[in-house]
């Protein structure tokens, strides 16, 4: 004879069939469901020539992930004038193979980059319910990664490291001035070192002027955007690169959320960024001063954690147009 279910364990039931469906999907489809988001944003001054920028993060990517490899190199059909590399670009100790496989085609595209956390070190086990208490914490099993070969790669595409330092680019007709800071989820941000790093800059650039760009009327100075560039968008490091005279901020590490609820977005950040910039185009604003903000949930997820839900991974394509 049958034993009939009780009313709550039908409950129990059907709520843990949902769960395993659930992961299965995060895990299986949504997980490799890569997606280009595009905007437009009117940063460059008046008459410039549109820029298109290719904004690429956290692809922890391991050799065997093929697909995730495929696609990004067929990114480069985009044409991007410029890419901008957020960090957590490996996530294997032989990660560095898929990263080559990945970016070749860009080879001859101008770019900078700065670290993530599992840029120098690999990922290992977490409990994934500590994330509802604060951002995550260094694992002392985790396995130190080979970041000098993957700068060494980098410099060889001729992308500039931002990492703690400011560089420029002219990009189209517009000269750009970066500056970045390494790993701030790390702590291994110095932003102390920003604004001596511009100076520097300024002071070997010819053309350039001794006020930041909002400080200088444009019959004083070359057209000029100034980007900051971190891989964790910790609020004290926005609120730095807004004060610095950041007009455009890029950010990745909140993976999105990764896992979030349809209607109410991410559960979790990773920082402490409010929920709502969790991912995407916004405006950050400190004091009487504002930067537009493109936090990317990039493109892939730690090898122990391979799941997304309602936030599947995705590169940007930014297009800068001219002010009005």
């Amino acid at each position: 004879m049958a034993t009939r279910l009780t009313p709550v364990a039908r409950i129990a039931l059907a709520i843990g069939a949902a769960g395993a469906a659930a992961f299965a999907y995060g895990s299986l489809v949504e997980r490799t469901r890569f997606t280009l988001r595009r905007a437009d944003v009117a940063v460059l001054p008046p008459g410039s020539k549109p820029i298109k920028v290719l904004h690429l993060t956290d692809l922890h990517m391991a050799p065997w992930q093929r697909d995730k490899q495929d696609w990004v190199r067929g990114l480069a059909g985009l044409e991007p004038d410029l890419i901008v590399d957020t960090g957590d670009n490996l996530g294997h100790e032989r990660g560095i193979e898929g990263i080559r496989r990945a970016f070749e085609p860009f080879r001859g595209v101008p770019g900078v980059f700065v670290n993530g956390s599992n840029d120098y070190f690999g990922p290992a086990l977490k409990n994934p319910f500590t994330y509802f208490v604060g951002p995550s914490k260094h694992m002392a099993r985790s396995k130190p990664l080979d970041i000098d070969e993957l700068h060494g790669y980098f410099a060889d595409l001729g992308w500039q490291d931002l990492d703690n330092t400011a560089a420029s680019l002219d990009v189209r007709g517009t000269h750009f001035e970066f500056f970045g800071v390494d790993d701030p989820h790390k702590g291994y941000d110095r932003l102390d070192l920003i604004t001596a790093a511009i100076d520097d800059l300024r002071a070997e650039d010819p053309l350039g002027d001794e006020t930041w760009p909002d400080e200088a009327s444009a019959a004083e100075r070359r057209p000029t955007v100034t980007v900051g560039v971190a891989h964790a968008p910790y609020q004290r490091v926005l609120n730095s690169f807004v004060n610095h005279g950041a007009q455009l901020i890029f950010a990745g590490h909140t993976h999105g959320g990764q896992v979030c609820v349809p209607g109410f977005g991410a559960l979790v950040t990773n920082c402490d960024i409010p929920r709502s910039q969790v991912k995407g185009l916004s405006v950050w604003r400190h004091g009487l001063r504002s930067a537009f903000l493109n936090v990317s949930a990039g493109l892939g997820t730690s090898i122990y954690a391979p799941v997304r839900f309602a936030c599947p991974p995705e590169a940007t394509l930014l297009t800068l147009v001219p002010t009005e």
